[in-house]
């Protein structure tokens, strides 16, 4: 077969994904590749990795011809210290900014509201009855106002808090002000709650750092659903131990939380493990994205969400 009529070979992890993304259109060649062992082939135009180990299976394309790696992931921090050589990276926006939004919220109304402490008193049969804080009427400080911070500011206009956006640069956008980073120092000794959802990069690792976290008044909630490298783990500790702040966690660093870490039983601490965007929202948002390059690749149109070019 010539190149001009050959088709276009795209890998899915396994077949659940396959039947999400439904028909391909003509001129598409499908495989199932979980990557956990050697290519089906030396060339495959589009390849979708598993989820939640793009990471670890990207050394497997070393020695194959590929046009697109379609992430099924927001995040990409450490893909490109992975990615060979000539390979195009793009990650799922579009896909879980939604879900993260929604566990955003979640975290922060079951930590005001005390729902763990109503958790355990119902596994021992003891009606406990306590005063909480709300989540309306509260001073917000988002960090990140990218797909997903916008997502949980739409979603936090329903709880009549008072919202500050910080991003790297200052902007007006959705008609509100959104800070400089550079403000932070001025704007942290307000904030009742901070949500981080930054992407995790060399420049934003840490960013919420000892210092970061002394600015912030007694009693703050720290809530991260960005990625774990954001918080300096040592200083949350030790604040929250202190007592002087609680926190929300969907992650954390190091990932998986080992056992015995103090974060898993030091009071005034919430954690998921990392399932933002693990949520039934999930699979047709990805099965649409696929199609959607697919399509694009077949009128050779560029690939959306392209976030790195090895």
């Amino acid at each position: 077969m010539s190149d001009s009529i050959r088709p276009l070979v795209i890998s899915l992890p396994d077949e659940r994904l396959s039947g999400d993304v439904g028909p391909l259109p003509d001129g598409v060649e499908l495989l199932i590749w979980p990557m956990d062992g050697p290519a089906p082939r030396d060339e495959i135009d589009l390849v979708v990795p598993p989820y939640m180990s793009t990471a670890e299976v990207l050394p497997r394309l070393a020695d194959v011809r590929t046009r697109l790696v379609q992430s099924q992931s927001i995040g990409y921090d450490g893909i490109e210290r992975v990615l060979p050589p000539g390979v195009v990276f793009a990650n799922a926006a579009s896909v879980h900014e939604t879900s993260t939004a929604e566990l955003a919220v979640g975290l922060a109304i079951a930590a005001q509201r005390r729902l763990p402490d109503f958790v355990r008193a119902q596994g021992e049969e003891r009606w406990a009855p306590a005063f909480a804080q709300s989540l309306a009427d509260r001073r917000v400080l988002l960090l990140g106002y990218g797909g997903v911070g916008k997502a949980v500011a739409a979603r936090l206009a329903a709880f009549e808090v008072e919202l500050t956006a910080v991003a790297r640069t200052a902007r007006d956008e959705d008609g509100m002000r959104v800070h400089a980073v550079d403000e932070l120092p001025a704007l942290l000794p307000r904030a009742e709650i901070v949500i981080v959802t930054l992407p995790g990069t060399a420049a934003t690792r840490h960013i919420v750092d000892d210092a970061f976290l002394a600015a912030l008044p007694d009693g703050a909630l720290v809530i991260n659903v960005g990625r774990g490298p954001l918080i300096d783990t040592d200083a949350l500790v030790d604040h929250v131990r202190r007592g002087r702040l609680r926190a929300a966690l969907d992650v954390v660093d190091p990932e998986p939380l080992p056992a015995g870490h103090p974060l898993w039983s030091l009071p005034g601490v919430l954690i998921s493990p990392h399932v933002g965007g693990a949520t039934s929202a999930m699979r047709p948002r990805i099965a649409r994205l696929v199609h959607r390059q697919i399509e694009r690749m077949l009128a050779g149109e560029p690939p959306l969400n392209v976030v790195l070019e090895s």
